[in-house]
């Protein structure tokens, strides 16, 4: 299977999630994290993308008699190319955004299912802003979020942090409205916040 449509799936991405920043998980505690579904569908798809190479065998050590293996990500092979994203179809792009979704969906809902949640303390956040930009406005704003992020990516785990998820979403509301006048020739400001 091709391993952009192996991430194309909840619980893939998921897996995925868990294993970021450098993890090794055994599938026993991959099962532990994704709570939400079965033993038997977790096992099928770390599976998959053992298959796929996306995941690789990091060790293993015999526990009552079974042999339980060690995870970690391929990074790389689990991204998908800005030239694979630009080839992509609408529908492409329609199931994978569907697929992001769902998994986001289910991990705050995940989050929310422990003893420990508090989105106050944890500053959880949520905020919808829909903002006029210039395509050099929208570019600067790009650089400067990547600017932001790219530098934590690669931080592993350790005792003072806690993983959290960030998911950047940006895309033109309507592709007609192009800086519309209101009724009494000012320019719509197009704030919103949810």
């Amino acid at each position: 299977m091709d391993p952009v449509e192996l991430l194309l799936h909840p619980v893939r991405l998921r897996i995925v999630h868990a294993l970021s920043g450098g993890r090794t998980l055994t599938t026993q505690q991959l099962c532990e994290r994704i709570g939400d579904a079965s033993k038997a569908t977790v096992y099928r798809h770390v599976g998959l993308l053992v298959e796929a190479g996306i995941l690789e065998e990091a060790g293993q050590q015999r526990v009552r008699g079974f042999v339980e293996r060690h995870y970690r990500l391929h990074r790389e092979r689990a991204t998908i190319s800005a030239e694979r994203a630009a080839a992509a179809t609408l529908d492409d792009h329609r199931r994978a955004f569907a697929a992001a979704m769902a998994a986001l969906l289910a991990e705050y809902h995940a989050y929310l299912g422990t003893p420990a949640a508090d989105p106050a303390a944890d500053q959880v956040g949520y905020r919808q802003h829909a903002v006029w930009l210039t395509p050099a406005e929208r570019e600067a704003l790009i650089a400067g979020m990547r600017a932001a992020i790219v530098p934590h990516l690669g931080n592993e785990p350790a005792a003072d942090r806690a993983q959290y998820l960030l998911s950047p979403i940006l895309f033109p509301i309507s592709r007609g409205e192009r800086g519309e006048r209101g009724e009494r020739g000012e320019q719509s400001s197009g704030r919103a916040e949810a």
